[in-house]
């Protein structure tokens, strides 16, 4: 069986090559929702409605534990998912989020004022902040939506992402953020020109460099989901919607030329 990740649209390709990379013997199935990115501007009925379709295609391509690489879905969907729909119709497998991972690396770094972007539904929904007061209470987040960037990100708008970052980081150094939590697998895809923005040596907390040692920290905690994966370094790639702009921006996130393959769901 499989590790399926999933990401409402190309973002998880990041957060997906690192695992790979991580653990090259793994056997992946990732899945982009294309025709429907993004999802932030989504209500949580939709989110959490595409979310579920998706699932049900992974499950289907035999993966046994899905890594959703997608905030807005983590935020969204996650809960249900785990509490509702698994012990429904899938009692023997598990949906992972990125957000509590992310949370959990927060906490060690012990930030007095953490600067958090994302999309609007993931800073809306709460969810970092309620995480975050759970085990780091003296943490204060600095949060700003960045609606923006995900679309620059999948369309070849890379020429104006650092006027916009600067836009959208300005008053969160004003407000004396200490670190910046990308709350989006897209971001890691625009390290560089974040930390031209903020400074080299600025503190970020990025999904890429977060997920794989908790993933595996997680598979040697839980012998059956790791046992039940495949090892024979295979991966397959799936878009709901397949274009050559999404074909060019993939093979830029992910770092090389990789054969998507269309999905219904």
């Amino acid at each position: 069986m499989k590790l399926g990740l999933f990401d409402s649209g190309l973002g998880g390709l990041i957060v997906t090559r690192a695992i790979h990379a991580h653990m090259p013997d793994l056997d992946l199935v990732y899945l982009g929702d294309t025709l429907r990115v993004p999802y932030g501007n989504r209500s949580q009925e939709a989110i959490t409605g595409f979310t579920k379709r998706a699932m049900k295609f992974l499950f289907a391509q035999d993966c046994q534990l899905i890594v959703i690489a997608c905030n807005t879905a983590s935020a969204a969907a996650l809960r249900n998912l785990q509490q509702e729909f698994l012990p429904a119709f899938y009692p023997d497998r598990n949906i992972l989020g990125v957000i509590i991972p992310t949370v959990e690396e927060a906490a060690e770094r012990d930030f007095g004022a953490l600067g958090l972007i994302g999309t609007s539904y993931t800073l809306q929904s709460g969810v970092y902040d309620d995480e975050l007061q759970k085990i780091a209470p003296r943490t204060c987040l600095i949060k700003q939506a960045t609606p923006l960037l995900v679309p620059l990100i999948e369309n070849g708008g890379m020429p104006w992402v650092e006027d916009v970052l600067r836009s959208y980081l300005s008053p969160l150094r004003e407000e004396g953020m200490e670190g910046l939590l990308l709350g989006c697998t897209h971001y890691p895809h625009i390290k560089a020109p974040i930390r031209r923005v903020l400074g080299e040596d600025f503190p970020l907390l990025s999904q890429d460099e977060i997920m794989p040692a908790k993933l595996a920290d997680y598979l040697r905690r839980h012998p059956e989901h790791d046992t039940a994966l495949s090892r024979t370094g295979t991966s397959r790639f799936y878009v709901t919607d397949l274009t050559e702009s999404y074909a060019t921006a993939a093979r830029e996130i992910f770092g090389e030329a990789i054969h998507l393959e269309k999905a219904e769901i």
